[in-house]
């Protein structure tokens, strides 16, 4: 602006001399010559208050930008804010319910669909007693080391995860993504099957540390109507399911052996013969006004192994679960092992 400043002072000085001269000449009475100093006086005047005009817009606008440039990082930091808050939030939820509630697909009220699902629900067997034995920090290790994997291994196989029950675990096939009935019930059962040969070998660790004896899981699963969605109040509210598919599947949960799952026949209808089950007879199941026909799912070839357990020694073989070059190394193991004993 100073240099502006100086530039209208140079300007004004050589109008003021031209006027003097125009004065003192006796030129002044040329009306040619008085229209266009009077003309530049005014364009000199026009223009500074244009200058000063653009001057008070460029502050104005280097404002705005500066105001600009604040809201934004005041909104990106506000942006990471929220995203790390909704990370957080989303760990208390199934990731198919957290995906559908922030893309839109959901809306957080009170409501209801009728849907055909797989429920499933897994308990260990004897864990209640086997907290009173253990050290608080030991138990809350193997508890969460459990549900950790089993929560993997059902976000792996596509179950919605409703709830952890101490060590009770519940989830379902069907909503709010679903592959169709059949498909959903094959996954939830391999999914079981899954989980039963995880915890064998969770319990096999354990074991060898010397925490707990052995470890085993009753799993019950039934296909069926159920109502699902959000139930709870306005202020408090749960994605889950409600209905007599839930209650089913909760009593064969119940009535399986250690090690066992148990599905009903509406489950079994769906599978295909690649999984290989028996039939488990008829159960009264209560609250169930009929018998319940059910289903063992048997373990698969890949969970045949050679297993031992002794003071000097534990072993157990995979073979199917191994390709050629986990073979051989396996080999070279049992040779070094043979020779340390020979030895």
């Amino acid at each position: 602006m100073n240099g502006q400043d100086d530039l209208f002072d140079r300007e004004t000085a050589l109008l003021d001399q031209a006027q003097a001269r125009l004065r003192t000449d006796g030129a002044g009475t040329d009306p040619d010559l008085r229209a266009l100093t009077e003309g530049y006086a005014r364009l000199l005047k026009t223009l500074r208050r244009l200058m000063r005009l653009s001057d008070r817009n460029e502050r104005a606008l280097a404002e705005m930008a500066e105001r600009h440039e604040a809201a934004a990082t005041d909104a990106a930091m506000k942006a990471r804010a929220l995203e790390t808050l909704s990370g957080k939030l989303g760990k208390y939820l199934s990731p198919q319910v957290y995906a559908s509630i922030f893309e839109g697909r959901q809306d957080v009220r009170l409501t209801a669909q009728r849907r055909k699902l797989t429920v499933f629900f897994s308990d260990l067997v004897g864990f209640t007693e086997l907290t009173d034995r253990m050290e608080a920090e030991d138990m809350t290790l193997l508890l969460n080391t459990y549900l950790t994997e089993m929560a993997e291994i059902a976000t792996a196989h596509g179950a919605t995860i409703d709830k952890f029950i101490g060590d009770a675990v519940m989830c379902f096939f069907g909503d709010p993504e679903t592959r169709g009935v059949a498909e959903d019930a094959r996954a939830a059962v391999a999914m079981a099957t899954a989980m039963r040969d995880r915890i064998e070998t969770l319990s096999d660790g354990w074991r060898r540390e010397g925490l707990v004896e052995g470890l085993q899981a009753r799993m019950g699963l039934h296909t069926g109507y159920c109502a699902v969605g959000n139930f709870g109040s306005e202020a408090r509210m749960d994605y889950t399911i409600v209905g007599g598919t839930v209650n089913l599947a909760s009593r064969l949960e119940a009535a399986a052996r250690p090690g066992e799952i148990l599905i009903s026949r509406e489950t079994r209808a769906h599978l295909g013969d690649d999984m290989s089950c028996e039939p488990g007879g008829v159960l009264d199941v209560r609250g169930v006004a009929y018998p319940v026909e059910v289903y063992r799912i048997l373990p698969t070839a890949a969970r045949a192994r050679v297993l031992m357990d002794a003071p000097h020694m534990s072993l157990r073989i995979d073979p199917d679960a191994a390709d050629p070059e986990a073979r051989a190394q396996a080999r070279a193991a049992l040779a070094e092992a043979l020779r340390a004993m020979d030895g």
